[in-house]
């Protein structure tokens, strides 16, 4: 199956869900593994990755499910139980701060994604693809598998997977809020805005920031709110 054209390419396709029907055919597979991340910018907080197989028969719900980041955070809250009651199965799994500083940021992200996939139990007989938003595959899976540069804007399955790991992690951001109050994680989720940038200088960095990220790394205080 030829990859779909990035450069240069404004639109994408409508129905997501004929894309990955498409998929399917082209490989032989009775099901399709959507795969993406959420958080690999920020300057605190995990990689949140979720594995996503949808059922074929429910995508008519989810004619709203676009690329996580061109979606406002309400309209990404109302189709997250949408597509929970759309899947067949769904599986999480995070990169931590730490992780994410004692390999690199890609290395952490790409064992996330393998763990996400573990997961979901998959067996011979489920003949699955894995298709996972990005360029690089995902190291140590036994399943065949398609990378797909912005997976998100022509898979329902990656892009479904990328609303899921973008809600859980803005939760998660925003309930850490509470045990580490002053940096603003509840509004900006961990990137490096202003105000989070300006908080850091004032309070040094807490137990989920990246020691490994600029500025973070460049801080004169001590990593001393645990």
């Amino acid at each position: 199956m030829d990859r779909p054209a990035t450069a240069g390419r404004k639109r994408v396709p409508r129905r997501l869900d004929l894309f990955d029907q498409a998929l399917r055919a082209h490989h032989g597979a009775k099901c399709l593994v959507g795969v993406d991340e959420a958080g690999r910018g920020p300057l605190a907080g995990p990689v949140v990755v979720a594995a996503v197989i949808l059922d074929p028969e429910s995508c008519g719900a989810l004619g709203g499910v676009r690329d996580s980041k061109t979606l406002p955070a309400e309209k990404r809250a109302a189709l997250f139980p949408l597509i929970r009651a759309s899947a067949k199965r769904i599986a999480v799994a995070w990169a931590t701060p730490r992780q994410i500083d004692d390999s690199n940021i890609l290395r952490a992200t790409l064992s996330a994604m393998a763990r996400a996939v573990v997961r979901l139990r998959l067996t011979g007989e489920d003949s699955a693809l894995v298709a996972v938003d990005g360029n690089f595959p995902i190291p140590g899976l036994t399943l065949p598998q398609y990378p797909l540069i912005k997976g998100d804007g022509y898979s329902l399955a990656i892009a479904s997977a990328g609303i899921v790991a973008k809600v859980v992690r803005d939760r998660w951001m925003e309930s850490i809020d509470r045990r580490f109050p002053g940096y603003g994680f509840a509004e900006h989720k961990g990137y490096g805005t202003s105000m989070h940038v300006r908080a850091l200088s004032q309070l040094g960095p807490c137990r989920v920031h990246r020691r490994s990220f600029e500025p973070v790394s460049q801080t004169a205080l001590p990593f001393s709110r645990d």
